[in-house]
């Protein structure tokens, strides 16, 4: 029986046809996208509720204030409760993501989760201090609604970028886009304009996992 250099070579155990080293690239850059982007399709069609709801209710709450006064009301209890939801579900898919990950890919995916943790909590602390130094209530409203999510956007853009995560780095710049964009709607606005934006920014990267998912099944 006749067979080819690849294919002797693939069954003794040498080096791999350039067929089966595209696969196996392909298998590892998938490997290396979902541990940078944890999450499953549910979970960012969750988010694209949550941020729509939150961002919506917030929106509802202080259309009518005059003055601007800030989110007031069942907005604030419901925000904490679906926010609750999706770090333990986050959590959940950040291990499941991490499974099979070590050495040197895992050291930049723990760098990563705790730059964005840090950047994230940041972003929100400092609108305490921001409130308390006596910024006038819409200076305080738009930095609250728009400030937390274009600073994320920046860094994890940044970040992503540098490890070499393209779909990361293009949602993060999706992110502050629409941030950018909320912050010439006002205090009240921007909070329509982040949940819509969030909102579009999620469901698109749901339908991109669940394709993600359907390539890896019918490929070999």
């Amino acid at each position: 029986m006749n067979h080819t250099p690849g294919s002797a070579t693939a069954e003794n155990g040498g080096d791999l046809d350039p067929r089966q080293a595209a696969v196996l690239l392909d298998q590892v850059t998938q490997q290396a996208r979902r541990a940078f982007t944890p999450g499953t399709p549910a979970l960012f069609i969750f988010r694209a509720v949550l941020v729509l709801v939150v961002f919506g209710g917030f929106w509802l709450s202080v259309r009518g204030q005059d003055p601007y006064a800030g989110p007031t009301g069942a907005a604030l209890p419901l925000a904490f409760a679906l926010v609750a939801v999706n770090v333990g579900w986050t959590g959940w898919a950040i291990r499941r993501a991490g499974s099979g990950v070590s050495g040197p890919a895992q050291r930049k995916r723990q760098a990563w989760i705790a730059a964005m943790v840090v950047v994230l909590v940041a972003g929100y602390a400092f609108t305490g201090p921001l409130y308390h130094s006596g910024a006038s209530y819409p200076v305080w409203g738009l930095y609250q609604a728009t400030a937390p999510m274009l600073i994320v956007g920046l860094v994890g853009a940044v970040t992503a970028r540098v490890l070499r995560t393209r779909p990361a780095a293009g949602t993060f710049l999706a992110i502050v886009f629409i941030a950018v964009a909320a912050g010439f709607g006002g205090p009240a606005n921007a909070w329509l304009i982040m949940g819509i934006g969030l909102c579009g920014v999620c469901l698109a990267a749901a339908v991109a996992h669940a394709r993600e998912r359907r390539r890896s099944v019918v490929e070999p």
